[in-house]
């Protein structure tokens, strides 16, 4: 009778095991994916025409303001308990504002007074792991920025210089800018790609900052250690006032 209790205790053990291990395999195994990094997603307009007045030298300056199909977020690393890669968590807002000046003429632009406004309650997980919710890290997320008390966070570029080639596709320009996260505000260097895009500009890019410069901890999740490195990114498209 001891023999027998012994073995069914064994075998009951066993399949606690097995199921214990097919679901560790089923919550952090290699199932998991991430979208890609924003960037220019519109076909540009290659010819100015008479319907895309902004595509002309004189039709680009002026007041933009950020429009419908701009989204922004966050992509940061993330390593499971007894893995060996990390995990890329991304987060997305539509929630974006703003607006930028430009000047100039043929020869070049001067894009000045650039503002831009992204609300953070608005931010949900994109990325995906097979048997786990990464929605409920946006929680986690919302508390460790302290959202309801920092709703925004917000990037400022005093002047930056497009080419004029902007008017014949996608060019490269760099900036000088103030990021402010948390209710701190840090120097930060913006890199983008900008294109026209019909009577709209579109603008993507991205920045690499550390969340412990602006007084966030790196997330506490069981099973999870989270990275202090971030990189934001945009997608953002703007229209002629």
């Amino acid at each position: 009778m001891r023999t027998r209790v012994l073995i069914g205790a064994g075998a009951v053990l066993a399949l606690l095991a097995l199921v214990g291990g097919g679901a560790y395999v089923y919550y952090f195994s290699g199932l998991r994916t991430s979208p890609a990094q924003l960037g220019l997603t519109a076909t540009p307009t290659a010819t100015p025409t008479a319907s895309s007045t902004p595509a002309t030298s004189t039709g680009l300056t002026g007041t933009w303001t950020v429009t419908s199909g701009s989204v922004a977020g966050y992509r940061v690393k993330e390593l499971f308990a007894g893995q060996a890669s990390k995990h890329e968590a991304v987060a997305r807002t539509p929630t974006v504002s703003g607006a930028l000046t430009v000047r100039g003429g043929a020869s070049g632009y001067q894009v000045s007074d650039v503002t831009v406004t992204v609300g953070l309650a608005d931010l949900q997980s994109k990325d995906q792991v097979v048997g786990r919710d990464v929605s409920q890290r946006d929680g986690v997320v919302s508390r460790q920025l302290e959202v309801q008390q920092f709703p925004t966070a917000s990037l400022t570029i005093t002047s930056a210089s497009v080419p004029a080639g902007i008017t014949g596709g996608p060019v490269d320009v760099t900036g000088a800018g103030m990021l402010t996260i948390h209710g701190v505000t840090k120097d930060v260097t913006v890199k983008v790609r900008a294109q026209l895009v019909g009577d709209k500009v579109e603008i993507a890019g991205s920045i690499a900052i550390n969340m412990t410069d602006y007084g966030v901890s790196p997330p506490q999740v069981p099973f999870v250690t989270v990275d202090s490195a971030v990189t934001i990114e945009f997608d953002i498209f703007l229209k002629k006032a």
